[in-house]
């Protein structure tokens, strides 16, 4: 029997940049190695069958959401000439779903090493991006390249539309709280709100636009400097433009000041807003504890942690 192939990834949060990115400015995404995604072929005696938490049957039964996984497997199966070939595949992950975290893009990228590993062929940077933007393209219709970008590297990331990704300097000690508000997030409605403020008031919407991106740069140099203080500053004051553009909601606020009050450097919403999920950044694990609290007494449905060591 061939020995099992492996691949693994894990899931992002965008820090910085989000909706300003739509409009040339830039973003930043940091990845969320704690939140991690394997993928394991097998061999088996007949039949292709695809194990996960969401989905238990044959590969050919995979229709609808799955449409881009499946899509992907098929042509990765035709790469290596083995369409017929028998296996199971049993994808394991603690990354939340529709969040924002890069669940799908963590699945592609997961499984297309997974099948480099198994066939024992070399899997070169550039492919593994060609190769995952498949199921992106097929899912979401047409996707920055931030997601697959930032789950399959430790790196931080800084994007701006239409250009490549590219890591970022990253030195920090500290760590990230992500907080679900339990509404689905509405990127695409959150999108229609922003454009509508820039057609009705433009010299006021580009200014936040314009704000969001001078203060991604800024940050960036902080995260260099593992300068917390100024990371939790720029979050606050990115939130103020964010809900100024109208993309914030009464439950995103209520977490976002239950995180502050409770001694939070900074937070805000993250990735599309109108619902969806938080972050929240905090300096030791005392003011982990008391953060995490305040968000669940504030009615926060789950909560996620990331902790981010500087190993310079």
């Amino acid at each position: 029997m061939k020995k099992p192939g492996i691949g693994v990834s894990h899931a992002k949060v965008i820090l910085l940049g989000e909706h300003a990115v739509v409009y040339g400015q830039p973003a930043i995404a940091l990845p969320l190695t704690d939140l991690a995604m394997t993928v394991k072929i097998e061999s088996r005696e007949a039949g292709q069958v695809v194990l996960s938490k969401a989905y238990q049957g044959p590969l050919v039964a995979m229709a609808e959401v799955y449409e881009g996984i499946r899509q992907l497997i098929n042509r990765l199966l035709k790469h290596f000439r083995a369409d017929e070939m028998p296996f199971t595949m049993t994808i394991t992950s603690n990354i939340p779903q529709e969040r924002g975290m890069g669940s799908s893009a963590a699945t592609a990228i997961a499984i297309v090493r997974a099948f480099f590993n198994f066939f024992d062929e070399p899997l070169p940077k550039q492919d593994l991006q060609r190769w995952a933007s498949i199921e992106e393209s097929i899912t979401h219709g047409s996707p920055s390249g931030l997601d697959t970008a930032t789950v399959a590297h430790d790196e931080a990331v800084w994007f701006i539309k239409g250009q490549q990704p590219e890591k970022i300097d990253m030195s920090l000690d500290g760590t990230l709280i992500l907080a679900d508000t339990g509404i689905q997030g509405q990127t695409g409605l959150a999108i229609s709100v922003v454009r509508e403020n820039l057609t009705n008031d433009p010299e006021t919407g580009q200014h936040h636009i314009d704000q969001i991106g001078e203060i991604a740069k800024s940050t960036r140099t902080a995260i260099a400097e593992n300068n917390l203080v100024k990371i939790g500053n720029y979050m606050n004051e990115a939130q103020s433009h964010l809900s100024a553009l109208g993309i914030s909601h009464p439950k995103l606020d209520e977490l976002i000041n239950a995180a502050r009050h409770a001694g939070a450097l900074g937070a805000k919403l993250t990735g599309g807003g109108v619902g969806g999920t938080m972050i929240a950044l905090t300096t030791n694990g005392e003011q982990t504890t008391r953060v995490i609290k305040a968000l669940e007494d504030a009615g926060a449905q789950e909560v996620w942690t990331q902790n981010y060591t500087n190993n310079k």
